[in-house]
C-alpha cells in the first residue's frame, strides 16, 4: 500500500461526513473573503460584487452554524476542551 493510501484509510477512519462538509464549509468562506477582497480592490467599491461575496460568505456561515448545532444535538459532535 502506498503512504497516500494509508493516509487516506486514516482521515476516513477519524472524520465524518459531518465533519468533512463543516472542513469544506470553511474553505468556501475563505475563499469567498479572499475573492470579496480581489473585487473590492480591483472595483474601488463602484460595483456590488462585494456585497455578492458578503452574501455568498453570510449564507456559508449560516449553513456552517446550522450543521455544529446539528452535529452537537445530535450527538456527532462534542466538546471535548479540558476547560469545561
Amino acid at each position: 500500500m502506498s503512504v497516500f493510501a494509508i493516509m487516506a484509510m486514516f482521515l476516513l477512519q477519524e472524520f465524518t461526513m459531518l465533519k468533512s462538509i463543516i472542513v469544506l464549509l470553511l474553505i468556501g468562506i475563505v475563499i469567498s473573503l479572499i475573492v470579496g477582497f480581489v473585487f473590492f480592490y480591483k472595483d474601488k467599491g463602484r460595483s456590488k460584487r462585494v456585497l455578492y461575496a458578503l452574501g455568498v460568505r453570510v449564507t456559508l456561515a449560516v449553513i456552517m452554524m446550522a450543521c455544529i448545532f446539528y452535529g452537537l444535538t445530535t450527538g456527532e459532535l462534542t466538546l471535548s476542551a479540558p476547560w469545561l
